[in-house]
């Protein structure tokens, strides 16, 4: 079963990426980014995606312009990650035929980035607002939004989160940081798998 996670692999270099992408999708994590600002990320989005992508959603995030959308394109990407609401980078997204997930922290930002065609919206960070921040956003947004919470929400507060009305979840430090094994990142996975399953019980 997929889950409403994105797995952000900030740090990956090229030569680790497919071992820890496999890892995350054995758990079940089966969209994956590489931040921009991460060693080579195009290259490991490349490789990624040759080894993975007919079984996962592999793609970028940090990406801030449509020249970068374009270079993830071009090496295989399906999806964009943003940490705000460009409304030029979420049209190049779609104009390219990927998924746009641009974040953002207000309702002016929310609907202006789904006026502009996003797919989804990421609240980032979400621990500034809460999950009340959510639950209070979620009473305006049309019907059917999806809303992933990135930054402050982990498998220690899923429960909250989704209460409050977040259909999923970007999970970076808690999955992956520079350094860890593809063995350590499954363990990872697995864990945070297990805490989300759980709090929709």
């Amino acid at each position: 079963m997929t889950r409403p996670i994105i797995a952000i692999l900030r740090g990956v270099t090229p030569d680790e990426a497919v071992a820890v992408a496999r890892a995350c999708i054995d758990a079940g994590i089966t969209r994956i980014e590489v931040p921009l600002n991460s060693p080579d990320p195009f290259d490991s989005i490349r490789r990624m995606a040759d080894a993975h992508g007919d079984i996962a959603e592999i793609g970028a995030g940090t990406v801030l312009t449509p020249d970068d959308v374009n270079r993830v394109r071009d090496a295989g990407g399906r999806l964009i990650v943003s940490p705000n609401a460009d409304p030029r980078v979420i049209m190049a997204t779609k104009a390219a035929g990927m998924a746009s997930w641009p974040g953002v922290m207000t309702p002016t930002e929310c609907f202006a980035a789904l006026k502009a065609g996003a797919d989804g919206l990421k609240v980032f960070p979400a621990s500034l607002i809460g999950p009340a921040g959510i639950k209070a956003m979620r009473a305006v947004l049309p019907a059917g939004c999806q809303v992933y919470a990135v930054g402050g929400a982990g498998p220690k507060n899923f429960g909250d989160w989704i209460k409050a009305g977040a259909d999923g979840f970007g999970i970076g430090t808690a999955l992956y940081t520079p350094g860890l094994s593809a063995g350590d990142v499954a363990t990872r996975a697995r864990d945070i798998v297990t805490a989300f399953d759980a709090a929709i019980q």
